[in-house]
């Protein structure tokens, strides 16, 4: 374990250590964070995130500092995430200070000047975070509001959304979500599980076409459990 104490040189297998033992230790911490600290960032977040890249970013290119002491400090940062988390979901003040209400860009159509400036973005920002919408005419726009992970959420004036089949009385198909059962030749075994059958099933709906499973590249199961089968001579010739 010397590869984890400061040493005046480290030899090759040492640094390929360190490098194994961060990226196993910083799995790890991400997972004692939660999902949060991995999707949008937010105020807190990006604290976080900029001192952990930090803190095990020098130990894995300087041989004079140790491996351990950064790991320890990483584990106090983690605990105190953890802590000013729980802290803003139970004190109000501290939730608004960590994640701030939302601020409307535009309302009815009509920029909010004031609140642009609140939230430190420029008219072409509000422009290009639009057009992302397909937003080609602001005055189309109900209510733009600036959330506080960065991201605009854009409601369109009810006269220019689009008709749903509920809004036209129109019969459609339920909701039948497709799964993939086979990918390259291996059966999903958790799904096919999931839905009552066994591979015996699974061999009999693939069909005499293909005679063994592993010729199959892809096949996908929906909820009524009909399977689509996409096969490797099929996508040779396309």
């Amino acid at each position: 374990m010397d590869f984890m104490n400061s040493q005046e040189s480290l030899t090759t297998v040492d640094w390929i250590l360190r490098s194994i033992v961060s990226f196993v230790f910083l799995l790890l911490a991400a997972k004692l964070m939660g999902q949060r600290s991995i999707s949008q960032l937010r105020f807190l977040d990006f604290i976080i995130a900029l001192t952990l890249g930090n803190i095990l970013a020098h130990p894995l290119s300087d041989e004079k500092l140790g491996l351990k002491g950064s790991m320890t400090t990483t584990l106090v940062l983690i605990f105190l995430y953890v802590a000013a988390t729980w802290l803003s979901l139970k004190w109000p003040l501290f939730r608004r200070y960590l994640d701030p209400p939302p601020i409307k860009l535009i309302k009815n159509g009509q920029i909010q000047f004031h609140n642009l400036s609140i939230a430190r973005i420029s008219i072409d920002y509000l422009f290009s975070e639009l057009r992302k919408e397909k937003v080609e005419d602001i005055q189309k726009v109900s209510l733009a509001i600036w959330e506080p992970g960065g991201n605009i959420s854009v409601f369109m004036n009810p006269l220019y959304q689009p008709l749903t089949p509920a809004e036209m009385k129109f019969e459609t198909q339920p909701f039948n979500l497709t799964m993939p059962i086979i990918v390259e030749g291996k059966i999903n075994m958790s799904l096919l599980k999931e839905i009552g059958k066994d591979p015996i099933w699974l061999k009999k709906m693939i069909g005499p076409t293909y005679a063994e499973i592993s010729d199959v590249i892809l096949a996908t199961v929906d909820e009524n459990e009909n399977v689509r089968v996409y096969s490797l001579l099929e996508s040779n010739l396309n």
